[in-house]
């Protein structure tokens, strides 16, 4: 109680405040800080420009504060009396100059009881001046940051308030430093040092004189690229100029400004050269936009050009002739350009007629403009979904409506679906795999360019080099997923479109079953006919279930009127809302690639969430197709991502991030511990399907011959790698010789080899490193002093196989006992005849507990073990028997949350409680 009020009392003292300065950042602040209940006495800004009041202004002027628009405080270098005059009059306790590009006299600086404090976007005395963001970048920082001081005399050196820092991203831009943290970091930190300054608690710390630096305005005559540098000298110049003042150099006689720029650490890439002025080597104009050198010899890859008349270009097409006809409008679409025309009207209200050659920008609109004219477009078209980029590309008024009634139509989405194929004929078929990242409906290389191998595990030939995710893909990822969720398409569909998507996918991944059940054998290691079976068949079967739970999320259960008292007269009604969660990270393990996709994501995208999945490093062909097919069914960009690459790297980044939500994770019980230390930063929700150890109690009264096939099968389904896959049987001592006899005979029978031949029992292990810890793991058995009756080695031939393998008088202290070897090992243990408790306590005694199974005919016996089993499933006479309708998951160290089933929606929703007064 003491810490609330505390608390509480630190937000009593009021400031009369005068706002000095402009921009939407100002608005901001001012808005914020009325409505913390400090009183703005009057706001200093600018003048209209082109008829057009700033943001701040307005927002100043539609509350009815005073607001004073003055040109300038100064004339030749001395205070305007009469302008010193006007600041008096409003009586300010404190200025707050949260972004001014004017020069302020010291008598209106010193004037008020508590002076004055100023935001600056750098960790003073780091990048005074005015470009200090640009300069951050420019010379390459590897944090970020503002501090808010107290103005003194002189340039950005008066005492420090507070100080907030972030990284920089290796391809950080100023708009994205500025968006993602310098703007709304900056607000709360403006309001938090004003409550500081009211409550006396303010600091003022002298700025040292060690490490003070102070750069100059960037301007574009000033922003031309020098060529002579490394080239990650010339990305941060380019980075740190983008979007203003942007860039440039001299191409064919013209200014050309880049924008989008990235370090490009791959092998020279194919592509026609552009000469560069001042360039020791020609740029390459690539399918991916143009590649530029440095005088290191590496390479910067830039994705935009913009010409001197504004118009904005992808590199890619900088040698494309614009071939493209203009449209007929219809009827409906001649009022949506006359709409559109009002609104450019209203935005550019100095020019007097919007005209079709009317240019947007050089008419006087700026980046702010952009937003507003998208916003407005949005409210009056909601289908009409245009990006900023979208402005830049296409700045005359004609051309911009002829972008917009395209988009309109749909006609560019076909068009947007670039997909770059590695083909291979096999299996009496040719197979199509992207191998780029997925983000925003686009396959696109990695940001930095980065690639891997996958490997064909039955013969150790490369499959396909794949683009390795970096971070600041995964940013990207996220802000998609975010925008998709918030603004796009996909937040306003209905429940039943979304599960009509949902049933296109299925019904596209029916259509393509056999090439995505060959891509799964040689990208895995699968049997074909057990991924065209199992893989493939349930996760078309768990899309199709889900898609079945979109329009009833809100019924039964899932949403309640609840009785609460009432406090007469009045009445009142409770009720309960489920609602999507946001951005949600899926991370998935490569036994069952598309198959543990699909129990995740179809649940996530059934509640309406948008999700960034991250399939594992050696298996992402599957997941990659499948984000084809999903673009194919009509998926809106955003909704769905896919990231291939490192899990250390793209993993832990998604598990920590800010704007995810919520991480659905499958895979080892460490990585899992690693992902809910990540996620506890910001308290995202996280459901983990880990480890197992799973017990297999075989009792003598069972059908034997039943029991070897399906204790079988309970090991050795899919390689053993298998999730739920009996890590240890307990035997009863009168049927154990029996038993393990039979195995040994039918394993003898299996036939291994070549996963796309169907008659293939047994195909190899995932990957390399994977047969060499299950080589170890019977090593450590046999050194333990358990019995190797069967296999235990690698089958001389090309790939990653290995025998089945049986291991007999498994003690239970014994390493093999109690770890999971997550191949085709059958670890056998007896017991005494008739110790049901006994076999009861050794079964339990694991840390893991997902699954479980028992084999006898004595019904009561099985459901009073099923009662005593720690685990979140139970096979009686049967196992690895899962259903799309049925909840998986497990306990202890083997997680919590459920995949499938009605349960798993919960793990992607969340529950709002309203209550209303009547």
């Amino acid at each position: 109680m003491f810490c609330f009020n505390s608390f509480y009392q630190a937000y009593q003292h009021k400031l009369k405040l005068a706002l000095i300065g402009q921009s939407i950042f100002g608005q901001e602040v001012y808005s914020k800080l009325r409505k913390e209940g400090h009183k703005v006495v009057g706001v200093f800004t600018v003048p209209d420009k082109n008829g057009q009041a700033d943001p701040l202004a307005l927002a100043a002027e539609k509350d009815g504060t005073p607001v004073f628009k003055f040109p300038r405080w100064r004339a030749k270098g001395k205070p305007i009396q009469e302008v010193v005059a006007a600041y008096k009059s409003v009586g300010a306790e404190l200025n707050v100059l949260p972004f001014c590009t004017q020069f302020i006299p010291m008598d209106v600086i010193d004037c008020p009881k508590h002076g004055s404090i100023i935001y600056h976007p750098s960790i003073l005395p780091r990048h005074r001046g005015a470009s200090a963001i640009n300069w951050t970048l420019i010379q390459g920082d590897k944090k970020a940051g503002f501090t808010i001081f107290w103005a003194d005399d002189g340039l950005d050196t008066g005492p420090i308030l507070l100080q907030r820092e972030c990284d920089v991203g290796q391809n950080d831009t100023v708009d994205d430093l500025y968006n993602r943290f310098l703007f709304p970091e900056g607000i709360k930190a403006m309001v938090e040092a004003v409550h500081l300054i009211a409550d006396g608690k303010a600091p003022r710390i002298p700025q040292p004189q060690e490490g003070a630096t102070y750069e100059g305005i960037q301007k574009k005559e000033n922003a031309e690229i020098s060529w002579d540098q490394p080239a990650a000298a010339l990305h941060n110049w380019i980075r740190g100029h983008d979007k203003v003042p942007g860039a440039w150099t001299t191409i064919d006689g013209q200014a050309i400004t880049f924008y989008g720029s990235s370090l490009f650490d791959a092998s020279v890439p194919a592509g026609q050269e552009l000469a560069i002025k001042g360039a020791s080597r020609p740029g390459l104009v690539t399918k991916n936009g143009l590649v530029v050198f440095g005088n290191d010899g590496k390479m910067v890859l830039v994705r935009n050009l913009q010409f001197e008349d504004g118009k904005m270009i992808p590199a890619s097409k900088y040698f494309s002739v614009d071939e493209t006809t203009a449209v007929e409008l219809t009827k409906e679409e001649k009022k949506m350009a006359e709409d559109i025309r009002a609104i450019w009207k209203r935005i550019l209200s100095n020019v007097p007629v919007i005209e079709d050659s009317t240019e947007f920008f050089k008419s006087g609109a700026s980046s702010m403009h952009v937003v507003r004219m998208l916003e407005e477009i949005k409210q009056k078209y909601s289908g009409l979904q245009l990006q900023n980029e979208d402005v830049y590309m296409a700045t005359k008024f004609a051309d911009f409506i002829q972008m917009a009634v395209r988009k309109f139509r749909g006609e560019d989405k076909d068009e947007e679906l670039v997909i770059d194929y590695v083909s291979k004929n096999i299996n009496n078929m040719t197979v199509n795999m992207p191998y780029q990242c997925f983000i925003n409906g686009q396959f696109i290389n990695a940001d930095d360019g980065k690639t891997y191998d996958t490997i064909n595990p039955a013969d150790g030939s490369i499959i396909a080099s794949v683009s390795s995710a970096s971070l600041a893909d995964v940013d990207k990822a996220v802000a998609a997923a975010k925008e998709a969720f918030e603004n796009g398409e996909w937040g306003r569909m209905n429940a039943r479109e979304r599960g009509q998507l949902m049933y296109r996918l299925a019904d596209l991944m029916e259509e393509h079953q056999e090439e995505l059940a060959t891509i799964e054998s040689i990208d895995s290691g699968a049997v074909y006919t057990l991924a065209l079976k199992t893989h493939i068949g349930m996760s078309v079967q768990t899309f199709r279930y889900f898609a079945g739970w979109c329009d009833k999320i809100q019924a039964s259960e899932y949403g309640a009127t609840i009785p609460i008292n009432q406090a007469r007269p009045n009445h009142n009604l409770t009720f309960t809302k489920k609602e999507p969660i946001g951005v949600c990270a899926i991370i998935i393990p490569w036994n069952y690639p598309l198959m543990m996709l699909a129990w995740k994501s179809a649940a996530c995208l059934a509640a309406g969430n948008t999700l960034v999945l991250k399939p594992a490093q050696v298996t992402p062909l599957t997941s990659l197709k499948f984000a084809e097919l999903s673009a194919k069914a009509g998926f809106p960009k955003g909704v769905i991502n896919i990231l291939p690459g490192s899990g250390g790297l793209v993993g832990q980044h998604l598990s920590e991030h800010p704007d995810v939500r919520k991480v659905g994770f499958t895979g080892s019980t460490p990585t899992g511990k690693q992902i809910m230390k990540s996620a506890a930063a910001n308290l995202k929700k996280v459901s983990l399907e880990l480890g197992g150890k799973s017990p297999l109690i075989i009792f003598s009264d069972c059908e034997l011959d039943r029991a070897v096939k399906m204790g079988m099968g309970a090991v050795y389904f899919n390689k053993g790698e298998n999730c739920i896959a009996a890590g240890r049987l307990f035997v009863e001592e009168s049927i154990h010789d029996e038993f393990v006899g039979k195995v040994v005979e039918e394993i003898k029978k299996m036939k291994i080899g070549d996963p796309l031949d169907r008659s293939t029992d047994h195909g190899p292990q995932n990957h390399k490193a994977h047969l060499e810890k299950l080589l170890q793991y019977c090593e450590t058995g046999v050194k333990e002093g358990a019995t190797l009756v069967y296999g235990g080695r690698q089958v001389c031939r090309p790939g990653f196989f290995m025998e089945p393998t049986v291991f007999t008088d498994v003690e239970d202290h014994m390493y093999i006992a109690q770890e999971e070897s997550f191949g085709p090992v059958m670890v056998i243990s007896k017991f005494k005849n008739g110790d049901v408790d006994g076999v009861l306590r050794r079964a339990n005694a694991t840390e893991y507990g997902l699954a479980s199974g028992v084999f006898t005919k004595d019904i009561s016996k099985a459901l009073y073990i099923s009662e005593k089993l720690e685990a979140g499933t139970v096979f009686i006479n049967t196992y690895n028997k899962t259903d799309v309708a049925a909840p998986f998951g497990g306990f202890k160290l083997s997680g919590f949350g459920k995949d499938l089933g009605e349960e798993a929606l919960h793990e992607y929703l969340r529950t709002k409680a309203i209550t209303v007064e009547y």
